[in-house]
């Protein structure tokens, strides 16, 4: 678990939460409490006591600058990918924002470099599943796809002893 303070930037994507529903009812230790369904532009972000106006601006400017003029981007979640223990749904009409924010914080390497520079995004339905877990989950989230939302805004939380709140929603027009 990170430490308390550590932040992240995400697009809630309330449409998607009865797929991590669906992997709860399987198995409830395999979702991970505290945030609502969604997908991760940059994790982790800077730390919360180095957050003030200035750096939302900046993250607002970039988040503006990189979605479309009419400040909401439509996202079809449509496969279920499952890769041993992990299961989850790509978001790749989030990849441009995503790639955005992290190249204008270049010194916060997305999940500590784990999975490169610039990882796909996607919704994380469930981790640490057993295989028999993660096969089921695969299967019932995939018969509840595909899900269209859109993104029009973006959030910043924090990780405090009580878990996982909210810092900033920042949406994506001025």
């Amino acid at each position: 678990m990170p430490p308390p303070g550590t932040t992240a930037v995400l697009a809630l994507l309330p449409d998607a939460e009865p797929l991590l529903e669906l992997a709860a009812q399987v198995d409830a230790r395999v979702v991970r409490p505290g945030v609502p369904a969604h997908a991760t532009l940059l994790y982790p972000w800077l730390p919360a006591d180095r957050i003030g106006a200035t750096e939302l601006d900046r993250l607002r400017t970039v988040l503006v600058r990189a979605a479309p003029e009419a400040g909401r981007i439509p996202v079809r979640l449509a496969e279920a990918e499952r890769s041993g223990a992990f299961v989850g749904v790509p978001v790749p009409e989030l990849r441009a924002l995503a790639t955005a924010v992290r190249v204008a914080f270049p010194e916060q390497v997305p999940y500590g470099g784990r999975f490169g520079q610039d990882p796909p995004v996607h919704v994380t339905v469930s981790l640490d599943a057993a295989a028999h877990t993660a096969a089921d989950i695969t299967r019932r989230v995939t018969s509840r796809l595909p899900i269209r939302t859109e993104v029009s805004a973006v959030h910043v939380v924090t990780l405090t002893p009580d878990g996982w709140h909210p810092l900033a929603e920042l949406p994506l027009t001025l």
